[in-house]
């Protein structure tokens, strides 16, 4: 192995022959560095502790002392990472309970005997350099494992887009349906009071469990998905049905149970249609009884139908959505819910802008 790739072994002593023969024992294993006082010697190290192997440290200097310079890197935490031998016939018990306290790696009396301080000091490098590369190791394998883990996280939305945009084409709609109803719930959740008892991820899930509400909807027949008239109360009842078929058929996909945005998708999925006075649909829900995300992506949802053409309407204006919201006309929702909704619904209507028929 090179000197170069062995590190550098930085020798502080204020005596030039003790230097020589310390230089003497090690040079034909380590590229060798010397500092003739304590400064000398913290500011080489403090330059580019890295790149040191070890550092041999006397006592007794002048402008600093090597406990001084111990006290320095005990300060900084670098004596966790850098091993420094105290090499000094300053063997008294204060001079050694301090340094060992200060976290010095071994003290070695002078004179030396040179293959005892050869083996003591070059068994303590191995094992650093060992710990080192093991660290690198462990930290390259814990950012491979974040990146597949990302990889596995950026698939498993990009399925989940695709599944309920999907949907989406069949009921002859755009899939930006979709998307609009992620955004709306993630600024409704992330933007306004509603959402200060959840947290930035728990919001992310339900944003992303948000596009899979209509996903029940594979289960109603194109001529009712796609009528462009007014349904029947027959065909509505069939219609209805996508709530309760949208919870059942995330409930039946294994790999989805294990994503941590499952219990928002289901719950979603079935309760979008249900209202604030109860009379939404499927279970009649009322008030509180509706989980506040369901609330959400109702709203959004209601927001999104009335802003946008449809095979059965044309989009409405925005103050016209505004006052049917406000007015009730397409059900009843939470108070709260509306306050903080038309506080961010100019934001919102910059969704729309290129909806024809929307300003």
């Amino acid at each position: 192995m090179s000197n170069e790739r062995r590190g550098v072994l930085l020798i502080v002593d204020d005596d030039a022959i003790n230097r020589a023969i310390l230089e003497e024992i090690f040079e034909a294993d380590y590229t060798i560095e010397e500092a003739e006082n304590g400064a000398e010697g913290l500011e080489k190290i403090f330059a580019e502790p890295e790149r040191l192997c070890a550092v041999l440290l006397d006592v007794v200097m002048p402008v600093m002392d090597g406990l001084e310079v111990l006290r320095r890197l005990h300060r900084e935490d670098l004596l966790r990472r850098l091993p420094v031998f105290l090499i000094t016939a300053e063997t008294g018990d204060r001079v050694l309970r301090e340094a060992y306290s200060l976290g010095v790696m071994d003290v070695i009396s002078k004179p030396v005997v040179p293959y005892v301080v050869q083996r003591r000091v070059q068994s303590v490098i191995e094992l650093f350099q060992a710990r080192r590369q093991l660290s690198r190791t462990v930290e390259s394998q814990r950012e491979r494992l974040l990146r597949q883990a990302e990889e596995i996280i950026a698939l498993n939305q990009g399925m989940v887009e695709a599944l309920a945009t999907a949907i989406e084409f069949r009921s002859e709609e755009s899939g930006d349906h979709v998307r609009r109803i992620h955004d709306i719930t993630k600024c409704l959740l992330s933007e306004t009071a509603l959402g200060r008892d959840l947290e930035s991820e728990a919001i992310e899930e339900i944003a992303l469990a948000s596009i899979l509400h209509d996903v029940g909807k594979i289960a109603v027949p194109d001529a009712i998905l796609n009528k462009p008239g007014r349904l029947t109360a027959e065909e509505f009842e069939i219609m209805k049905t996508h709530t309760v078929q949208g919870g059942a058929l995330l409930d039946r996909i294994p790999q989805l149970r294990r994503h941590r945005a499952y219990r928002y998708a289901v719950d979603i999925a079935r309760h979008h249609h249900e209202r604030w006075d109860g009379r939404g649909y499927p279970d009649g829900l009322k008030g509180d009884e509706i989980s506040l995300w369901a609330q959400v992506v109702s709203l959004a949802d209601v927001y999104d139908a009335l802003s946008c053409k449809r095979v059965y309407k044309d989009a409405f204006p925005r103050e016209r959505v505004l006052e049917m919201i406000r007015d009730g006309e397409c059900g009843t929702f939470n108070p709260e819910l509306l306050r903080c909704f038309f506080e961010v619904e100019e934001k919102l209507s910059g969704l729309y802008q290129k909806e024809a028929g929307s300003v």
